[in-house]
């Protein structure tokens, strides 16, 4: 059986205005798809959607009209065949603070909210569209889904309940879409990140230095991982249609320590 091949097909990537989404819209573009990008960022969205051509639409994972927005402008440039949920965020808090005070609900529920249901509501959508297309192959093949998850899903830090919980989520919920999809060939796959270089570690000389200082714990390469490696194991879920229903860590060997 041959690799997926996403020429003349759609796609959509959440957070494609940057980082890891960006590095995977990219190459999804470069395999002959037309990306949709589903980002808050406007501007930035807007630029990596003309240079790789294919749309922006402004999207909050958690809405579900704009899932739906994101799915109807992918459907309108070919059959939807693959979802890529990179948007994600952290908010640093421990459960209970120095003063013995506890973390607020709200910001544990926020992150939740965006890392865990904002996954959730974008692919069920996506996959929604991808059982109403003509299948691609003999085996019944409609698309492929690739959730991002974290080695804080195994390996949470001090401060990191609600992300680790959130990633957690995506990294179980994982087996039991791939379940349900198969009914309708469309797979489902979560890369479990490690320290990879994006904006979050801002630029400049003092930026460069934290980063090679975080490489150092790294088992090897003894550095942070790219965007665009990371893109690798993404596309590799699309395109090989006998991977399923996988948890994949791509963090150099790295086990995180406590802090």
């Amino acid at each position: 059986m041959p690799r997926v091949n996403l020429e003349g097909s759609s796609a959509i990537v959440t957070g494609g205005a940057s980082g890891i989404g960006e590095a995977c819209a990219r190459q999804l573009a470069a395999a002959g798809s037309k990306v949709v990008i589903a980002d808050l960022n406007d501007e930035r969205g807007k630029q990596i959607a003309e240079e790789i051509g294919g749309v922006f639409v402004k999207c909050d994972v958690t809405k579900t009209e704009d899932a739906d927005a994101a799915v109807a402008a992918a459907c309108e440039l070919g059959p939807l065949r693959a979802c890529v949920n990179s948007a994600g965020l952290g908010a640093p808090g421990r459960t209970i603070d120095r003063s013995n005070v506890p973390l607020d609900l709200d910001k544990f529920s926020f992150v939740i909210k965006v890392n865990l249901i904002g996954t959730f509501n974008v692919l069920s959508r996506a996959a929604a569209a991808m059982a109403q297309t003509e299948p691609m192959d003999e085996d019944g093949s409609r698309g492929a889904i690739v959730n991002m998850a974290s080695c804080a899903a195994f390996d949470g830090q001090i401060g990191q309940a609600s992300y680790s919980a959130s990633k957690g989520g995506v990294v179980g919920m994982t087996l039991p879409i791939a379940r349900d999809l198969s009914a309708v060939g469309v797979r489902v796959n979560t890369i479990a990140p490690g320290l990879i270089d994006t904006p979050i570690y801002g630029e400049g000389e003092h930026a460069e230095a934290f980063k090679a200082h975080l490489g150092q714990s790294v088992l090897f390469p003894k550095r942070l991982g790219s965007g665009e490696e990371l893109a690798f194991a993404v596309m590799e879920c699309i395109t090989n249609p006998y991977l399923n229903a996988e948890v994949i860590r791509l963090d150099g060997g790295i086990r995180m320590p406590p802090k």
